[in-house]
């Protein structure tokens, strides 16, 4: 038995609908990242503000180089080191999500706030910068040689560069864009969404964290234990959820294949040294045809690693690296799609009283859905078998 709705009462809760859309709550965390995005997308690094005012992630850089140098001495035991270092996250991090809070409360008044806190998301996304510092070591190559890739990559990884050739630099910048998607994209996006601006602020003093102490050295052992695993464990999710987005941006983009990189990435996502790396390095290894990961030269010397993908050579050149650009792209497109879709079905969902109480929606919202159900609870209505 199926219930026909006058036309009138379709029309009007679809009224409804869009006023819904038209008056959103400004704000709600999933517009807000929106909004960080567009931001990020626009102005990038802002080197015209950020050259009179410190970076948020440059003021974390010092804090962490202050207590380093206070507390990571050599002539220490490594277990006193190592408790230096776990308080030493402790602080920050604890800082930082306090910090992240009193700016939460300080947007939390009209739309005026909800403006600021859409700024502070898009400060602390790095999904432009990163692909300009790749693109940069792609036009470097082609244009400057191996010499001018090296310097460029510099800024991007952590391996000694001088060590690469011109096949290895290509290769590293590759694998940064699809570390760091993960890492400057993805995981801050899934933190702000489930804490807010705490979790954001906390979640960018970690990876900082892990990025300036978290390595495999002498100096940093005991002491950034703490650091590279929290780092690791704040990574577990939005590691393979940024593989899995690479994979789905491959159906979108014709130098890439979805099928082979969600097979590589299942099958050598965990082969990585890293225990959140390999997903979507894999991911885009498989998707690119390449063989990324391998052994690399640190400044403290060779690391053995194994290849990811199924590559019939690790030879990657500037070709290579702008297409991995257009598959970051398109994946970051993805995500925003997601988001936009998410919030668009979260409006949708919420009923009209609750729009009309949280100021998702005006009284006039309101009014029309209660009329339109009184009209579809009166009108003579036909039943068919």
């Amino acid at each position: 038995m199926r219930m026909l709705v006058p036309a009138a009462g379709i029309a009007n809760i679809s009224a409804a609908m869009q006023v819904s859309l038209i008056s959103p709550d400004p704000h709600n965390r999933l517009l807000l990242l929106l909004l960080g995005l567009l931001i990020d997308a626009v102005f990038g690094d802002m080197p015209w503000l950020f050259a009179h005012v410190p970076h948020p992630v440059v003021v974390a850089g010092r804090a962490i180089a202050f207590l380093d140098r206070k507390l990571n001495r050599s002539n220490r035991s490594e277990v006193r080191r190592r408790d230096r270092g776990v308080l030493t996250v402790v602080l920050l991090v604890g800082a930082a999500a306090a910090v992240g809070a009193m700016l939460h409360w300080l947007c939390g008044f009209g739309f005026v706030g909800a403006l600021g806190e859409g700024f502070l998301v898009g400060v602390l996304l790095a999904q432009r910068s990163l692909s300009e510092h790749v693109a940069m070591v792609g036009i470097a190559l082609d244009h400057g040689g191996l010499i001018a890739g090296q310097r460029a990559v510099r800024h991007i990884v952590g391996r000694d560069p001088e060590q690469l050739d011109r096949h290895g630099v290509a290769r590293a910048a590759i694998e940064s864009l699809a570390e760091n998607f993960s890492d400057g994209v993805v995981a801050p996006i899934l933190w702000y969404l489930l804490l807010g601006l705490p979790g954001l602020f906390a979640y960018k003093m970690a990876n900082t964290l892990d990025s300036m102490i978290g390595h495999r050295n002498p100096r940093y052992a005991s002491f950034g234990w703490a650091a590279a695993r929290l780092d690791d464990a704040l990574n577990l999710i939005p590691a393979p959820l940024s593989g899995l987005l690479l994979a789905a941006a491959a159906m979108f983009s014709g130098a890439a294949h979805a099928g082979r990189a969600c097979a590589v990435m299942l099958r050598d996502g965990r082969k990585h040294r890293s225990p959140n790396a390999g997903w979507p390095e894999a991911a885009m290894a498989g998707a690119l045809d390449l063989a990324l990961a391998g052994p690399r030269v640190y400044a403290e010397g060779p690391v053995p690693g194994a290849w990811l993908g199924d590559g019939n050579t690790p030879h990657a050149t500037p070709f290579d690296i702008r297409r991995a650009l257009q598959l970051y792209s398109v994946a970051g497109r993805l995500l925003a799609g997601l988001l936009f879709g998410a919030w668009a079905m979260w409006q949708l969902a919420l009923p009209a009283p609750d729009r009309d109480d949280r100021g998702f929606a005006g009284g006039h919202a309101a009014v029309i859905m209660q009329d339109s159900v009184t009209t579809a609870s009166t009108a003579p209505q036909r039943h068919l078998r």
